[in-house]
């Protein structure tokens, strides 16, 4: 691996600061703008402690504190309700890409499904005497994901609530979840540094013996290189995520296409084309977002073009 690569692909960050994706502010960025971004949860107690193997090692306290963070990114805020917010939720981070354009997607999703469900099932009875649907429902649970299905927190489809809910989830899951998290992998880990898929060496032992250690005090840059990937498998796996973000020719978007019978039903078809408009609505506020430079998160210094 030498430098001429680094360079080659060095104009995936060419915007911005091209050395951005070292820094910390940048690393927490893309973890709020990035493709993972369910990785965030919100602390509910302090001191924070890793559940990792308990019952062998005990729960061992962070050296993240509360006093910690909020020097850091000030007041430490809690979520659960908003009434004035747009989607009814006060977020702790108000620059979240992935929540906000999110939340207010979610509600439109939900607001389709229910006027779907409640046409097509307007008693109780109706939703658990379909056999057909109930039949799907236990093929989901008993096959699709065998492993847990035994499971107490399978939602039971015998009110209108879990239809809906069930619904809702399973097409945010296949839209708008797997949009976010899936096309921007190329941006994100194209450059490779910035996201290596493999590390090559271990991380060096804090034993000030160790000549390991004392190497990676003196020359860090050295010891990342020796870290990441190399030049073959690093095109290679650059190759794939090129793939995996690129749109399909056939590609259907959520909200684009009518059923036929769509059509036939006027109550569904108001409902369809209600949600349509509500998604195109959505659409100019989020790329008006985009565009908006006063929110870091989604104009830092990694953006890429």
């Amino acid at each position: 691996m030498g430098f001429p690569f680094f360079t080659a692909i060095d104009s995936l960050y060419n915007q911005g600061d091209r050395f951005s994706w070292l820094t910390d502010k940048e690393f927490a960025r893309e973890t709020l703008a990035g493709i993972n971004p369910y990785s965030i949860q919100l602390v509910k107690e302090w001191p924070l402690t890793s559940k990792l193997e308990p019952k062998l090692y005990g729960p061992p306290e962070s050296a993240i504190t509360k006093e910690l963070v909020e020097k850091e990114i000030g007041e430490v805020m809690t979520v659960e309700e908003d009434p004035n917010a747009e989607h009814g939720l006060k977020l702790a981070i108000q620059d979240y890409p992935f929540a906000n354009d999110g939340l207010i997607l979610w509600d439109a999703i939900r607001e389709w499904v229910s006027d779907y469900v409640n046409h097509y099932y307007p008693h109780t009875s109706t939703i658990e005497d379909d056999k057909e649907l109930q039949a799907w429902w236990t093929k989901v649970r008993t096959v699709g994901h065998g492993d847990k299905k035994d499971e107490p927190w399978w939602p039971v489809l015998n009110t209108h609530e879990n239809l809906i809910q069930t619904l809702s989830t399973i097409i945010w899951v296949n839209s708008s979840h797997h949009a976010a998290v899936n096309f921007s992998q190329y941006g994100y880990a194209g450059y490779f540094p910035n996201r290596p898929s493999v590390a090559r060496t271990k991380m060096p032992d804090e034993d000030p013996n160790d000549d390991e250690y004392t190497e990676f005090l003196t020359k860090p840059e050295s010891a990342m290189l020796q870290c990441l990937p190399s030049q073959r498998l690093a095109t290679t796996v650059m190759t794939i995520l090129d793939v995996l973000s690129t749109h399909s020719t056939d590609e259907e978007y959520i909200a684009d296409k009518m059923e036929p019978s769509w059509e036939e039903a006027p109550a569904i078809k108001g409902a369809f084309e209600r949600f349509r408009g509500k998604v195109m609505e959505l659409t100019g506020i989020i790329d008006g977002r985009n565009l908006d430079e006063g929110l870091l998160n989604r104009n830092g210094a990694g953006v890429v073009p």
